[in-house]
């Protein structure tokens, strides 16, 4: 089997944060661990949960760090180091205030766009050069700031339509390491819910 590809999802530890438009990112790592049927255990002298999974030969190791998303980095550059698996072959999922609201989109490498959990990792790495699946949580309405925003809960009405992201998202990782980026990004790229 290849060498394996480390999944990471960013996002806050603890129930309070599990539902914010901030952790939609370790949601799909969670959906990824239970659609594949395994699970996350905590990693001995990382402050992360991890998971080793098989999908059509390809071998994943899921992580989730156990740190504030600032400070996402280092655990997850760190259990990358002990396992061997180099920055081009780290798939990072995240919450994205530049897509709209159910927008999703792939790419490697490039600005971080100050996303505090990106720039942790690009420090943590030395490097951009990792795989980012970018989920749409949109910008705040009116005077609300934006980390009010990305730590608040999906509105009831916004709901559906974050399982169907998740899920696409997954898709999206799976996609990527069996079938390459350009063909992934053909595939699962999408403007937002409310876009034409």
């Amino acid at each position: 089997m290849a060498e394996p590809w480390l999944v990471a999802g960013l996002g806050n530890p603890g129930e309070s944060y599990a539902a914010t438009r901030h952790n939609i990112g370790a949601r799909v790592v969670l959906h990824l661990a239970e659609t594949l049927g395994v699970r996350l255990r905590k990693v001995r002298f990382i402050s992360a949960v991890a998971a080793e999974a098989t999908s059509h030969d390809a071998s994943l190791l899921l992580v989730l760090p156990g740190t504030w998303m600032n400070l996402s980095g280092p655990p997850i550059a760190s259990f990358a180091r002990r396992r061997r698996v180099p920055v081009d072959r780290v798939i990072v999922c995240h919450d994205e205030m530049d897509l709209s609201f159910g927008a999703l989109r792939i790419k490697k490498e490039g600005s971080t766009a100050g996303h505090h959990g990106l720039d942790s990792l690009v420090e943590a790495f030395r490097s951009p050069d990792f795989y980012r699946i970018r989920l749409g949580v949109g910008r705040p309405s009116g005077r609300k700031g934006s980390i009010d925003h990305v730590l608040e809960p999906f509105a009831k009405s916004e709901r559906e339509e974050v399982e169907v992201l998740v899920a696409d998202a997954a898709d999206a990782v799976l996609s990527l390491v069996t079938d390459g980026l350009s063909v992934t990004q053909s595939r699962y790229n999408r403007g937002g819910v409310r876009e034409s």
